[in-house]
């Protein structure tokens, strides 16, 4: 299943991405109350949260609104018509994996890493598909990074490797924006990281049924329509599973939260000095990844 939230209202709702269009939940619990015990959910987060049984029962809605066939169309929303909410509003972790693609290392110069490099971006780094990111001020040197990001469903804390996956809600796009004059400014690279919008990620959360092996997936960036970045997550140095499993190992992961896994090989950074351009006023950037549909962002000056 493909969730989303987008804005009426000055506030989210949620959707459901469909061949029919985007199932707008609240239009449709207005006309088609749901039957009697069937506790629905409203929001994506609230959707995780409840795990498998609320799955179940916006399945089970889902349906249900089918079956009034032409008479429910008012419910059905295009998406080009849509204002995006971040696909997971409210986090409680946003813990993300550096240099952990074999070619994005070897092209940074950098020592494959013995174990995952964690860093952390906030709340205020997240942003929606189709949002303006700013460029800041204080920064000449924004970078673009694909990223697949893992959205967890269940509590985990020292979960085995192979059970690891089990845990996990579903996946969507993300794009781990990097001042990289801020981050390599000092020896921490939060600064660089976690500027104001320098998390997108959607437009959907695709749950783990429909994505399958998250170790295979083909992930693209394209900047102004030019691809720059083009590989697969089989090229991660720590896999899906060996990641979800080590963080549990240190901290007690929680339903909605977020784990961007690393990029591939292509960014600004590891280009010769001579040939790096980076992310200018107006530059759209647009992540794809197998599954997950495009997640396309703006970039404008602050």
């Amino acid at each position: 299943m493909k969730l989303l939230h987008f804005v009426k209202n000055d506030r989210l709702h949620l959707g459901v991405q469909t061949d029919r269009g985007v199932l707008d939940v609240s239009e449709a619990l207005a006309q088609f109350p749901a039957p009697a015990g069937l506790q629905l959910p409203t929001l994506v987060d609230e959707i995780i949260e409840g795990g498998t049984e609320a799955l179940a029962a916006l399945a089970s809605y889902l349906e249900l609104v089918n079956e009034k066939g032409a008479a429910a169309d008012s419910v059905w929303l295009r998406e080009d018509e849509l204002t995006y909410g971040p696909c997971v509003s409210r986090p409680n972790k946003i813990i993300c994996v550096g240099l952990n693609y074999r070619k994005h290392a070897e092209e940074t110069n950098a020592p494959i890493p013995e174990y995952p490099i964690l860093f952390n971006k906030f709340h205020n780094a997240l942003a929606a598909h189709n949002d303006d990111v700013p460029l800041p001020k204080a920064s000449s040197k924004v970078d673009y990074e694909a990223e697949l990001v893992i959205v967890m469903g269940r509590k985990a804390k020292d979960v085995e490797q192979e059970n690891a996956l089990d845990y996990v809600f579903g996946y969507c796009n993300g794009n781990d924006l990097s001042a990289r004059d801020l981050q390599t400014r000092t020896a921490q690279w939060m600064l660089g990281k976690t500027c104001d919008k320098f998390s997108p990620i959607g437009p959907y959360v695709v749950t783990s049924d429909e994505v399958g092996n998250p170790n295979q997936l083909e992930i693209k960036c394209l900047v102004n329509g030019e691809v720059r970045q083009h590989s697969n997550t089989e090229d991660m140095i720590f896999h899906c599973d060996q990641i979800v499993s080590y963080i549990s190992r240190h901290m007690t992961l929680v339903p909605g939260d977020l784990i961007l896994t690393g990029t591939p090989e292509g960014v600004v950074l590891g280009y010769p000095p001579e040939k790096q351009v980076y992310l200018q006023d107006g530059d759209e950037v647009a992540i794809q990844i197998e599954k997950l549909g495009v997640l396309t962002n703006r970039m404008v000056a602050e």
